[in-house]
C-alpha cells in the first residue's frame, strides 16, 4: 500500500466515526467507532498492519504534534482558571485510589496478584506504565501477563469512550440547564471565555504578521521552553535524591501550563493553532499513531488472557468511578462530571479533548453556547488526563514492578 493511500484510508476511517457521532449526536463516539473498524481491519487484512506507519502518523511528527497541541490547550485556559482546577486534581487522585483499592482486594482474589500487579499501572492509560509493566512481566517469566499489560492499555478506550461520552451529555444538559434558569449558580461560567478576550501584558503582533509561520514559531518557543524546564527540574530533583526523579513532572504538563502562562504575557496568542490552521492536522496525526498501536491486540491474544483482562478493566473501572463519585460530592462536582474526568485515565489526550468536543456540539445550538461548554468541562478533562495518564500511571508502575 503506497503512502497516500496508506493517508487516505487512516483519515477515511476518522472520518466514517465523525460521520456516526454526528449522526447519532455524538451517542456513539467518533473515537470508539474508529478504534473499532481499526481493530476489524487488522483482524480481517482490509489493509496492512502497518498502515499507520505507512501513513506517516509515527516518530517525531507525532511527538512534536503533542507539544504544540497542549500548549494550545493551554492558552485556551487562564492562569486562575488553572489553579482552581486543584478539586479536578483531588477528584482524579480519589478515583486511582479507588482503581488500585478494589483490584488489590476483589482483583487479587479473582485472579492473583500477578495479574492486578501487571494489569493495573496500564489501566490509569499511560503508554509508559503499560510498557514498563510488560518488561517487568517478561524479566519474571510471565509472558502471558506481559501481553495482558500492553492489551489493557490498547483496548481499555473501548470501555472509557462510550461511558465518558454519557457522562458528559449529562453533565452538558445539566450545565445548559443551569444557565438559562440560574446563570448565578456557575461562578466560572465566563473564566475561558473573559481570558479569551483579556490583552496580554505585550502587545500583540500587527495582524499583517500574524501568520501561520509566526503562530507556530511563537508555539514551538514555547514547548521548546517547556521542555528544557522539565528537564532541569527533573534533574534539581534527581540531584536531591534519584529516587525524587519519579516525582517530576512531565514535559507535556509544563507545556500546558507555560501555554497558559505564555497567553497571559501575550507570548502566544489565544487559540494559535486555530489561527494557523494546523490544529485539525496535527490532532489527525496524533490520533491515527494512538489508532495505530490497536495493531498489536490479535484475536489469538485477546482468547488467551480474556479473563484476567475482564476482571481488570471491569473491576479497575468500577473502584474508579466509585472514587471519584464520592470525592466529587464532597468537593461539590456532579456525579457525572467527576466520573468522566475520572474516566481519562482510560486513554488521555487527545480522546479527552475529542469526547468533550463532541458532546458540546451535540448540545449546543449556536456557538455561544458550545462555546460555554467547552469552558466548562474542557479544562476538567484536560487537567484529569495529566493527573491520571501522564504523572500517575508512572507512579504506578514504579510501585507495582516493586510489588510483583
Amino acid at each position: 500500500m503506497s503512502v497516500i493511500m496508506s493517508f487516505f484510508v487512516v483519515l477515511l476511517i476518522l472520518a466514517i466515526g465523525d460521520i456516526v457521532s454526528t449522526k447519532t449526536k455524538a451517542f456513539v463516539p467518533s473515537v470508539f467507532v474508529a478504534a473499532l473498524l481499526f481493530v476489524l481491519g487488522f483482524w480481517y487484512g482490509w489493509f496492512p498492519l502497518d498502515v499507520v506507519e505507512k501513513a506517516g502518523m509515527t516518530g517525531p511528527i507525532v511527538s512534536i504534534s503533542m507539544y504544540v497541541i497542549i500548549v494550545h490547550m493551554g492558552t485556551l485556559m487562564s492562569i486562575r482558571e488553572l489553579c482552581a482546577e486543584w478539586k479536578t486534581i483531588a477528584i482524579a487522585a480519589a478515583a486511582l485510589a479507588g482503581m488500585v483499592g478494589i483490584l488489590v482486594t476483589v482483583g487479587r482474589m479473582l485472579i492473583g496478584w500477578d495479574a492486578v500487579a501487571i494489569g493495573t499501572p496500564p489501566l490509569s492509560g499511560g503508554l509508559v506504565a503499560a510498557i514498563m509493566m510488560a518488561e517487568a512481566a517478561t524479566k519474571k517469566g510471565l509472558p502471558a501477563l506481559a501481553v495482558l499489560g500492553t492489551v489493557i492499555y490498547v483496548v481499555q478506550g473501548f470501555v472509557g469512550y462510550p461511558l465518558t461520552a454519557l457522562c458528559l451529555k449529562f453533565e452538558g444538559k445539566r450545565l445548559l440547564h443551569l444557565r438559562k434558569t440560574d446563570p448565578e449558580a456557575l461562578p466560572h461560567a465566563t473564566a475561558s471565555a473573559g481570558a479569551t478576550q483579556r490583552k496580554g501584558l505585550l502587545p500583540p503582533l500587527p495582524d499583517k504578521y500574524q501568520t501561520t509561520f509566526t503562530h507556530l514559531a511563537t508555539i514551538a518557543l514555547v514547548a521548546c521552553v517547556s521542555d528544557y524546564a522539565a528537564a532541569a527540574f527533573k534533574s534539581w530533583l534527581i540531584g536531591m535524591n534519584p529516587a525524587y526523579g519519579a516525582y517530576a513532572l512531565h514535559p507535556l504538563v509544563v507545556c500546558l501550563i507555560f501555554g497558559a502562562i505564555a497567553a497571559e504575557l501575550g507570548i502566544v496568542e489565544r487559540r494559535p493553532l486555530i489561527k494557523a490552521g494546523s490544529f485539525g492536522f496535527m490532532l489527525t496525526a496524533i490520533m491515527g499513531f494512538i489508532m495505530g498501536m490497536l495493531n498489536k491486540a490479535t484475536p489469538e491474544m485477546m482468547t488467551e488472557i480474556l479473563f484476567p483482562l475482564a476482571v481488570v478493566v471491569v473491576v479497575g473501572v468500577s473502584g474508579l468511578l466509585i472514587g471519584a463519585f464520592l470525592m466529587g460530592k464532597l468537593l461539590g462536582y456532579t456525579g457525572p462530571m467527576a466520573m468522566a474526568l475520572s474516566l481519562t485515565a482510560l486513554y488521555g489526550f487527545p480522546p479527552n479533548y475529542i469526547l468533550t468536543d463532541e458532546a458540546s456540539k451535540a448540545l449546543a445550538e449556536n456557538k455561544e453556547e458550545y462555546d460555554f461548554l467547552m469552558d466548562q468541562m474542557l479544562p476538567k478533562m484536560l487537567v484529569g488526563g495529566f493527573v491520571t495518564v501522564t504523572i500517575t500511571s508512572v507512579i504506578l508502575a514504579g510501585i507495582f514492578i516493586n510489588l510483583l
